[in-house]
């Protein structure tokens, strides 16, 4: 599995109007409804819920925000780059500017996992996440994080 497998360039935002967990959890159902055809709502609404399970803050800036669903066929992801850090409720308590959120079909059990762990395995690479981090234009994300990964698997 790769990035590019579960991540469309229109699903990769810059969003500086982000200002709390909850806004941003809208704004990934919104993205996922525009690149997906998810319903919004219910994308909301299942990050919610999981999140209420424990925070997906994994620390050093990065959230994996991830529900099942019923409106995908596949496990499909959005990528934010917020230009203002938020709070997380992150293991680490800091604040996050990363997030990569999945989208995960109710019934499927491996793939969802196989691809929590390729996500948290790239963003886990201090200097994949330092370029982001350097990058204001979402084509530019979107290319950085597929490419990397084709990288750290050979």
């Amino acid at each position: 599995m790769e990035v590019s497998m579960i991540l469309k360039p229109e699903a990769v935002r810059v969003l500086s109007a982000a200002s709390s967990k909850k806004r941003l959890i809208h704004e990934l159902g919104d993205i996922a409804h525009a690149a997906y055809g998810v319903n919004a709502q219910k994308a909301v609404e299942a990050l919610q819920e999981r999140e209420s399970l424990g925070p997906t803050g994994v620390g050093h800036g990065v959230a994996l925000p991830h529900a099942r669903i019923d409106d995908v066929e596949s496990v499909v992801g959005a990528l934010v780059l917020l230009e203002k850090p938020i709070d997380f409720d992150a293991v680490d308590r800091r604040p996050i500017d990363l997030a990569f959120a999945l989208f995960a079909p109710r019934d499927a059990g491996v793939e969802h996992l196989k691809a929590l762990a390729l996500v948290s395995r790239t963003l886990r690479d201090a200097a994949l996440c330092a370029k982001l981090r350097a990058n204001r234009d979402a084509a530019t994300l979107y290319a950085i994080v597929t490419e990397a990964q084709s990288s750290i698997a050979a």
